[in-house]
């Protein structure tokens, strides 16, 4: 982390970068790009759905296709209820990664602005995963009670120290999963563009941008088969 933050504290030159208070440290850079991405996600969902038609516009196919799309994959795990009582949540969740992932390759610098993926910080991908798992026990216990927590003692409950690491580690490689992917590519990036500013980078925005999608899909399959167990309890 000491070279990417090294690298980072070169390009960051605006606004303030850390707000120090409690003892604590917050890096405004990363709530700069996590406001961006959530007004960004806002207003594209806005603007698919605010004027449908009967014919979409590519916008509008793109969004219907996606809902689609997903809303088979959580439907095909979750059941119906489960994708009529998840759909908003995990569509959400989706979309918010995936622009999350792609600011900073699709806007790397405008105006001598530099941004970067919120999702290339580890405390943000780590609040997510730490989100999912906290829903997830959440309808789980609204849907069975305490009972949700029996599958840690089976099928003995010998098993319990291992069926408990078994569900710390979900999050958590969920978090470095998509923390790994999206801030190697940044700053390969960076890297590209000091030794061959010409045609690499581009090559490598496309590849970054086929990973972005690719990687807010696995962190929203995965988060659905986190919550598969909560609606086929009986």
């Amino acid at each position: 982390m000491g070279t990417a933050e090294q690298a980072s504290n070169e390009i960051i030159h605006y606004l303030p970068q850390q707000i120090s208070a409690l003892g604590m440290t917050v890096h405004m850079q990363t709530l700069y790009m996590m406001w961006l991405s959530c007004i960004v996600t806002i207003i594209l969902v806005w603007i698919a759905t605010s004027g449908s038609k009967m014919i979409p516009g590519r916008l509008q196919a793109f969004m219907e296709m996606l809902v689609e799309w997903l809303g088979g994959l959580m439907e095909d795990n979750l059941g119906k209820e489960g994708r009529r009582k998840m759909e908003p949540f995990l569509l959400t969740l989706f979309l918010y990664i995936f622009v999350a992932n792609e600011i900073g390759v699709l806007i790397p610098s405008v105006f001598g602005l530099h941004f970067t993926s919120p999702t290339n910080d580890i405390n943000v991908v780590f609040a997510l995963s730490i989100l999912v798992l906290v829903v997830t026990y959440l309808v789980g216990i609204g849907r069975n009670g305490l009972g949700h927590f029996g599958h840690f003692f089976k099928p003995f409950a010998v098993f319990l120290p291992l069926n408990i690491i078994e569900e710390v580690a979900k999050p958590v490689t969920m978090a470095l999963r998509l923390f790994g992917n999206i801030l190697a590519g940044e700053i390969l990036l960076i890297i590209l563009y000091k030794l061959a500013p010409f045609v690499l980078p581009d090559v490598w925005i496309l590849f970054s941008l086929c990973v972005g999608i690719l990687q807010a899909f696995v962190f929203t399959m995965l988060s659905i088969i986190s919550l598969a167990p909560v609606f086929k309890h009986h």
